[in-house]
């Protein structure tokens, strides 16, 4: 079964992607499984790093303002604008 899924990449990462798959002949989406098989096929390492949970208020208790736990897809875009400007 195949599945669909959105995945959000940095700009020059995906123009690079999309040159080397042309280049080669394929699809970028080819390109991408190939490489995600390369990396799962890997050895994990044997430590994980602990996930950063969304930052939590200590004046008031509760989560800082503009976070809201029932909207899942702005908790992942908060932690993919996290993630791209390097605060992990």
């Amino acid at each position: 079964m195949v599945e669909r899924t959105t995945v959000r990449l940095p700009e020059d990462l995906v123009r690079r992607a999309k040159r080397k798959a042309a280049a080669e002949g394929r699809t970028l989406t080819s390109l991408i499984e190939d490489g995600l098989r390369r990396i799962l096929s890997e050895q994990m390492p044997a430590a994980r790093t602990k996930r950063q949970l969304p930052p939590v208020s200590k004046a008031t208790g509760g989560l800082h303002p503009g976070v809201h736990l029932d909207d899942s897809a702005a908790l992942q875009e908060m932690d993919d604008l996290d993630y791209m400007a390097g605060r992990r």
